[in-house]
């Protein structure tokens, strides 16, 4: 039995458990996730019948091999294509036409968590949530984990990466001195480089409304960075998400809004947020929604790609980061074409 150790439940561990499934049939796959969910920052919440996507809007239709995963290989039932074109704004909060919508929109009826729970449901690894990794050891030429409770998990034959590149550094850096030097310089090498990965943060509002609102578009990006908000979007869009003669808007701040603002009372965020909103849409009723949510994501878009031979160095040690970041692109298709090649890589490796 090969045993396989994978450090967060997000899109791309998702697809590379899903490939090693299939390639690797004497695979045992251990999945450990810090929170209570899967997917990662492609998140779905739910308020009575309204469901939507704070973090990850939709999969684009970027990759002709996710696009084949989505709509032909898994179960594609409940998959929705937002129709409607995305619009931007400038400075002065102005709308215009000035983006072409992307070709395709996905989610889901029951959101874009399904991704990676239609993935995982397609294997047979287990997932541990609300098992928080806390260090890394090599030992003997395998892998071991050690959760905040003390409980270590392994030995694994290799050992999957997920969490963003932040996170991921500060695991790596409890990996101690290997029998081989050039283990050890390696692993070293790799922390490094994930440090230098710089990340965007964001702060979400989401705004719940009693009536419908009138708009043309899906959603407003301010391709300038200039505003204090950087995407509006509308998810009574979404096939399924919010009933009819309702309206819930997803508000994602600029990174510069949410580094000052982050530890700002949440409240006080919303509000600001709400304000903000109901001027570039022109509608004074929407700085007073009847319920909002909020999340706050420190790591939210990873600007940069990790070094890529960093990471092909640890291959040879069988670890493997994984996701957005080691993709260079912060978009969730990025991600899950990242997780099934490596999923692939590891599959030929062992």
């Amino acid at each position: 039995m090969t045993r396989i150790g994978v450090v967060g439940a997000g899109a791309a561990a998702a697809a590379a458990t899903y490939v090693l499934d299939s390639t690797v049939p004497e695979a045992d796959v251990t999945v450990l996730e810090k929170s209570g969910g899967v997917c990662g920052r492609a998140a779905t919440r739910r308020n009575g019948n309204v469901t939507y996507d704070y973090g990850a809007n939709y999969v684009k239709s970027d990759d002709e091999r996710v696009v084949e995963l989505l709509t032909e290989t898994l179960d594609n039932d409940g998959l929705v294509d937002v129709t409607e074109p995305i619009y931007t704004f400038d400075t002065d909060g102005d709308v215009s036409e000035g983006r072409d919508a992307d070709d395709h929109k996905w989610t889901y009826h029951a959101g874009l968590t399904q991704v990676a729970k239609r993935l995982f449901g397609e294997t047979d690894a287990t997932v541990y949530r609300r098992t928080r990794v806390e260090s890394l050891a090599r030992e003997d030429g395998r892998w071991r984990c050690t959760d905040t409770e003390g409980e270590e998990w392994g030995p694994f034959d290799a050992l999957l990466l997920n969490p963003p590149a932040p996170q991921s550094a500060d695991l790596l850096a409890t990996v101690g001195e290997s029998d081989a030097a050039a283990e050890t310089d390696a692993v070293a090498d790799l922390e490094a480089a994930t440090r230098d990965v710089s990340y965007r943060t964001i702060w979400t509002a989401v705004l719940h409304y009693p009536f419908e609102l009138d708009r043309p578009y899906y959603a407003l990006v301010n391709p300038s960075k200039d505003h204090e908000v950087g995407w509006i979007a509308r998810e009574e869009c979404k096939a399924g998400h919010v009933p009819d003669g309702e309206s819930l808007l997803v508000v994602q701040s600029s990174h510069d809004w949410a580094v000052e603002h982050y530890d700002d009372p949440a409240d006080e965020n919303v509000a600001a947020l709400a304000e903000l909103t109901a001027d570039v849409l022109g509608d004074e009723r929407l700085t007073d929604p009847d319920w909002t949510d909020h999340q706050g994501w420190r790591y939210a878009l990873p600007d940069e790609g990790v070094r890529a031979g960093a990471v092909e160095a640890v291959a040879d040690l069988d670890l493997y980061p994984l996701g957005d970041w080691v993709a260079g692109e912060a978009r969730l298709h990025a991600a899950l074409r990242n997780g099934l090649d490596t999923g692939e890589d590891i599959a030929y490796s062992l």
